[in-house]
Parts: C-alpha cells; sequence; structure tokens
C-alpha cells in the first residue's frame, strides 16, 4: 500500500529563523499570509523558491523553509528570471520594498512585466527606507520629512500599481497588510497566475513612516462591477483614484507567458526549411 504525505500545513513553511522586524511592522502580516498561501496551494517546499534583494522586506526568505536566494541591492527579479527559465517547474517568489523594486532595481521591472516571466512579485511598500534608519524613498508622498529630506519631499511618488500596468504585467493587484486574509486570498490568485504577477501591499513601517492610521480611512475594496480585464480602466483607475483601492485591478488569463511563446515559437521554426516557398511570399 502506497502512504501519500499528509498535506502541508502553515507550519510546515516557518523555518527556525526568527523574524527581526520592528514590533507592528507590516511585514509580519505578510509572511503569515504567505505560510497560509503556500499551504493552500499545496506547493511543495522542494520546489518553491523565494528571492528577495535588500532591505527590510528582503529578509524574508531566511523565515522561509525553502529554497531561498537573497541577492543584491535591486537585482531579485534578474536572479528570479534566470532561475525560472533554467527550471520552469519551480515556483519562484520575488520580494522587494518599494526602493528595491523601484528606485536601484527599477529597470529591471519592467522589463520582467514586459517578458511576461512567470513569477509572482510581491512588493512590500512602506513609503521609506528603514533598514537604514528612515530615508525618503521612491513612494514617499510630497512633503515628507526624513533624515534624507529634512525640508520636505519634493519629489513626485511614484505609483507602483500604475507602473506594473503600464509596463504590461498580465496580473495586478494591492493588498494592505492589515487586512490579512485579503491579502492572503490575493497572494494565492497572484501565484495562481500564469505569467507574471505583480501585488502591491501597503506594509506600514511602525518605526520611521506608521500609516497605519492613513490607510485605515483611505482603503477600500474595488466596486462590485469593476471589471479587472480592462487594462485601460484599471490604469485611468490608477491615475485618478482618490481612495487606496484594494483587489485585483488587471489579470489577462488569456495570453501565454514567455516559455509558452518561446516554445511555440521553436516548434514553428523547427519545421524544414523550403527556400523556394519562403522566397514566393516576396514576389
Amino acid at each position: 500500500m502506497v502512504e501519500t504525505a499528509a498535506p502541508l500545513k502553515m507550519k510546515d513553511y516557518r523555518s527556525d529563523v526568527k523574524p527581526v522586524w520592528c514590533p507592528g511592522c507590516g511585514d509580519f502580516a505578510v509572511l503569515s499570509a504567505t505560510y497560509k498561501a503556500m499551504a493552500r496551494l499545496g506547493l511543495k517546499r522542494e520546489e518553491t523558491v523565494v528571492v528577495s534583494g535588500i532591505g527590510c522586506s528582503s529578509r524574508l526568505p531566511y523565515f522561509v523553509r525553502t529554497y531561498g536566494m537573497h541577492t543584491l541591492h535591486g537585482r531579485a527579479l534578474p536572479v528570479a528570471t534566470g532561475l525560472k527559465l533554467a527550471r520552469p517547474d519551480l515556483t519562484v517568489l520575488v520580494f522587494g520594498g518599494d526602493g528595491d523594486l523601484f528606485s536601484i532595481g527599477a529597470g529591471h521591472t519592467p522589463h520582467g512585466a514586459a517578458r511576461d516571466i512567470d513569477v509572482t512579485v510581491i512588493c512590500m511598500d512602506n513609503s521609506t527606507y528603514g533598514l537604514t534608519k528612515g530615508q525618503t524613498s521612491p513612494t514617499s508622498p510630497l512633503g515628507h520629512k526624513t533624515k534624507s529630506t529634512p525640508y520636505g519631499a519634493v519629489v513626485q511618488p511614484l505609483s507602483p500599481v500604475l507602473l506594473a500596468l503600464a509596463f504590461g504585467a498580465g496580473w495586478v493587484g494591492r493588498a494592505y497588510s492589515a487586512k490579512p486574509k485579503q491579502l492572503e486570498d490575493l497572494i494565492v490568485a497572484a501565484v495562481q497566475h500564469r505569467g507574471f504577477s505583480f501585488l502591491h501591499v501597503e506594509s506600514p513601517c511602525t518605526e520611521f513612516n506608521n500609516t497605519y492610521n492613513y490607510f485605515d480611512a483611505l482603503v477600500q475594496d474595488l466596486p462590485p462591477d469593476y471589471d479587472p480585464t480592462d487594462r485601460e480602466g484599471a490604469i485611468r483607475l490608477a491615475l485618478t483614484e482618490e481612495r487606496v483601492h484594494l483587489g485585483v485591478f488587471f489579470r489577462d488569463d488569456r495570453r501565454q507567458d514567455y516559455r509558452a511563446k518561446i516554445e511555440a515559437w521553436t516548434a514553428e521554426r523547427s519545421r524544414p526549411f523550403d527556400p523556394i516557398t519562403y522566397l514566393q511570399q516576396y514576389a
């Protein structure tokens, strides 16, 4: 009689390394939701890889009992891309902060989205550089005073959701760390999407930019009649929203991911080449 292994539970994805984030950090909720999402999805630990760059959020691979790579600042996506192309059987999750993905790593995010590599990117956005003790980040609001901007930030903040939509990501969503069940559901949906999925998580920093009260007053689920298959509509909303909407902004379940496109392209061109037929199309 063949014995089947019992389904893994949330606790089975926890490593022996204890998280070292500050009390109240939103990243705790992201980590907990990730454990629960992994258990719901039934991910095999030996076939799952968590990749990160540098920053508070990028410590996450140490806390998960899967394979993990703590890479260079801003370079999580190139590593994840190579990993997924070399081992397409793996489930690859990328974790990074707003600085890691939209400052020093900003050049990699649009290419990952455009190529539609089958990885899930989770941006843990606290609108500050917490690891270096509180400097202005790419998503810090205008007027935000920090050690690097003592008179207030004068640079227009970036919108991760808007950029992911503009870059062509096939799945784009937003969550809030103070709404853990919805966050878990969105992580599950992002991983299930075949292709590049991007989840923006508002994850407050209690030490240097405590925005819990701000987001508690502003977050709102996307309307029931919202159409997540309309990219143009999603971009309009991201450009004009006065509230911080949560949910799936956009998804395209019809298109092929990067590897499927390459395999189809290779199959098409592996047929015997007939030069006469080829030249006739230009006659």
